[in-house]
């Protein structure tokens, strides 16, 4: 991550970078919702320097050449704010810590504000610690369904699933999978596109009310 003094020196290359080192945009809940695309990885260390990260898998890649066997590692990572903004990415390098870097900058380029709420029938309790309804998310040969569960049910998922659930600020949550699990990156990517459909659905006012319905960490 840059430090505050290579942020001060980031000249910013699109409209969104420019309103936020200018100051009109404050926050990382107003770059994701002012519809403008988010191509600079510096916008999400302005805004958010204190964005976590977790490392989900790191695979060696071998390619045959003309010169020999090269290999390579592709990384896949998760960042998130623990409070209703995540992102996954992956990256490839030749050493890992390269790799990790690259996967980090394109997860922070992938962030998104889900919603979140209390859509369990046996909760009801008007807190934003689920997910606000049942939602499906695909990856290759991999289907996610995400389900609210009510308090204290915990993330009942894969140990993938929960990390990129802990990282959008879900608590509990009960999951079911489909699919060759054991590909991390389909993995991965299926629970991230289920987490991404809970901003894609629309829903109406009543039944907003009703759940709890947060984007962010805000009432949405």
């Amino acid at each position: 991550m840059p430090n505050g003094e290579e942020l001060e020196l980031w000249e910013p290359r699109t409209k969104l970078g420019r309103l936020v080192k200018e100051g009109v945009i404050k926050s990382l809940s107003e770059a994701l919702r002012s519809g403008l695309p988010l191509r600079e990885p510096e916008i999400v260390d302005f805004l958010a320097p204190d964005l976590k990260d977790e490392v989900l898998d790191i695979n060696a890649v071998q390619r045959m050449t003309d010169s020999g066997r090269r290999l390579k590692f592709a990384v896949t990572v998760v960042v998130g704010n623990e409070n209703g903004i995540v992102g996954v990415g992956r990256g490839k390098a030749k050493e890992v810590n390269a790799a990790i870097r690259k996967a980090i900058k394109d997860a922070k380029l992938n962030l998104v504000e889900i919603r979140r709420g209390c859509g369990s029938w046996e909760c009801a309790c008007g807190r934003p610690h689920s997910i606000p309804f049942r939602v499906v998310g695909k990856s290759g040969s991999v289907v996610v369904v995400l389900k609210p569960a009510p308090r204290g049910v915990g993330l009942v998922a894969g140990d993938v699933a929960k990390a990129i659930l802990r990282m959008a600020g879900i608590q509990d949550v009960w999951s079911f999978t489909k699919g060759h699990t054991k590909t991390t990156v389909n993995f991965a990517y299926a629970t991230f596109d289920a987490l991404v459909k809970t901003v894609e659905y629309r829903i109406n006012p009543e039944l907003a009310s009703r759940i709890a319905l947060y984007r962010g960490g805000a009432v949405d």
